[in-house]
């Protein structure tokens, strides 16, 4: 199941524009550092608003473990779960919550997606401030541990699929439509 999803996760990197890619930030064998930047085109409160509260909405469903999107979520607290509900009263724990600044900064410790289930971890944080009155949102994860083939054989694979969510984020922000699509307006 693991071979399936990493070949899946390769795939889907692969099929990415390379303009969805950002720079390296760092990478070496016990780990690497990634960092994307967005400008986004609404307030920083609104922005955290739908970063935090509907997760669910935005995340790409093929980066998830149940393949809803809708079964993620984030706890709105320090200590809180940035979490996935599976069938049968089962359930991941993406990543930890572990500094809220709303509106400001969220701070996320853990190994997303495939980094699980090898001796890596990470501390992923993210930034927002109003520029020219729209908001830049800094994402910047940094992944440490063990792989015997060395972690920074990860570090492009998972720049990408942090690139592919984020840009995911600012369209959802921007136009209702996590791909980037006008949603029309729901008629009264």
């Amino acid at each position: 199941m693991r071979n399936h999803r990493l070949i899946l996760l390769v795939i889907v990197i692969c099929s990415l524009p390379p303009s969805c890619f950002a720079e390296v930030a760092d990478s070496g064998t016990g780990g690497f550092t990634v960092k994307n930047s967005f400008a986004i085109r609404a307030p920083a409160a609104e922005v955290y608003r739908k970063l935090v509260r509907n997760v669910g909405e935005w995340w790409d469903p093929a980066h998830s473990f149940s393949g809803d999107a809708r079964n993620l979520s984030i706890e709105e607290r320090a200590g809180g779960c940035f979490c996935e509900k599976l069938p049968d009263q089962g359930g991941v724990r993406h990543m930890e919550v572990v500094f809220l600044a709303p509106g400001k900064q969220v701070v996320l410790s853990g190994g997303l997606g495939p980094l699980q289930s090898i001796a890596a971890t990470g501390s992923m944080i993210i930034g927002l401030t109003t520029v020219n009155g729209a908001t830049k949102l800094d994402v910047t994860y940094s992944v440490a541990g063990y792989l015997p083939a060395g972690l920074n054989t990860w570090a492009a694979p998972v720049d990408g699929v942090l690139a592919q969510q984020f840009t995911r984020l600012k369209n959802f922000v921007e136009t209702g439509d996590p791909k980037g699509g006008v949603v029309p307006a729901k008629s009264k």
